[in-house]
């Protein structure tokens, strides 16, 4: 990590699309300037190398590179836990707007993809190194794209809701209205069409809420946002959604697929889930504007 080819010369190209994940891997050393990203400063340490790395191995256009301009897969750092149970897993894919997606680990031994990422065998692979992959877990329509290729490799089963499953129309789970539906031990799928019609999000164990892009943790206003300005539905059914669902959700993990993820005590958590579903009663409907989203 001494090598001066990891700790000078950084930079992002101008293929960034302004996607915000390589700001929340390398905080301080990737910021936004002039609508994308670029590098504040070069790292200094191992510790920031590995930021870097990190959002360079996640950025869905590779646009975070190094001096020597390729990235060396050995010092690739995903699947990332973010704590016992839950790895993010970088490579965003720029089919799905270079959104997040996740490995749950469950008490069996068996691991479920929530969204996924760009497709690659070798990433299954390392993804089957973790235990059998039951299920792949699609919050919406937006990150579809390689759900039947990850479940038809992993020999998982794949879900969608049938808001979106035109998405997915070979989903082999179709979940339906908008009740709570338990998905697996411990897991809850709670409809909230909004974002998209179909839109999902899947708490696990009252500790992990995978929110899709229904909503996220902004750093800009340090609070939990919907991001009203890329609603392709409606933010009218996402108000509804959320006054009806709001309450029930208990979790300290938010896990969203676009937005920063954020740990906080559990009442902390719903009481700011409390106050979303109120502030969203009071958004109109608005021209989509991704430049408009509060990172």
């Amino acid at each position: 990590m001494g090598d001066t080819r990891l700790t000078d010369g950084w930079h992002v190209t101008e293929r960034c699309t302004n996607c915000d994940v390589a700001r929340q891997l390398a905080p301080g050393l990737i910021g936004e300037v002039d609508g994308r990203s670029a590098v504040l400063r070069q790292p200094s340490g191992e510790a920031e190398v590995r930021r870097l790395l990190a959002a360079a191995h996640a950025c869905h256009t590779r646009a975070v590179r190094p001096v020597t301009g390729r990235l060396d897969a050995a010092l690739d750092p995903f699947p990332l836990a973010l704590d016992d149970a839950v790895l993010l897993c970088g490579h965003n894919s720029p089919h799905t707007a270079g959104a997040n997606s996740y490995l749950l680990r469950r008490p069996d031994g068996t691991v479920m993809l929530v969204d996924t990422p760009r497709w690659s065998t070798a990433l299954a692979t390392r993804y089957e190194a973790l235990g059998p992959v039951t299920d792949v877990l699609l919050t919406h329509r937006d990150h579809a794209a390689h759900g039947r290729r990850y479940a038809d490799r992993l020999g998982a089963r794949l879900w969608i809701h049938e808001g979106d499953l035109d998405a997915a129309p070979d989903a082999d789970q179709v979940l339906r209205g908008t009740d709570p539906v338990e998905v697996a031990d411990g897991v809850i799928a709670h409809p909230l069409p909004g974002h998209t019609k179909g839109s999902v999000l899947f708490v696990a164990d009252e500790r992990y809420c995978f929110s899709g892009d229904s909503f996220y943790w902004s750093r800009g206003t340090g609070d939990i946002e919907v991001a009203e300005s890329v609603t392709w539905y409606s933010i009218r059914e996402l108000a509804a959604s959320l006054a009806r669902t709001a309450g029930r959700l208990r979790f300290e993990w938010l896990l969203p697929g676009h937005g920063d993820r954020r740990r906080l005590p559990v009442d902390d958590m719903a009481e700011r889930m409390r106050r979303l579903a109120a502030r969203t009663r009071e958004l109109r409907p608005r021209p989509v504007d991704f430049t408009a989203v509060r990172w």
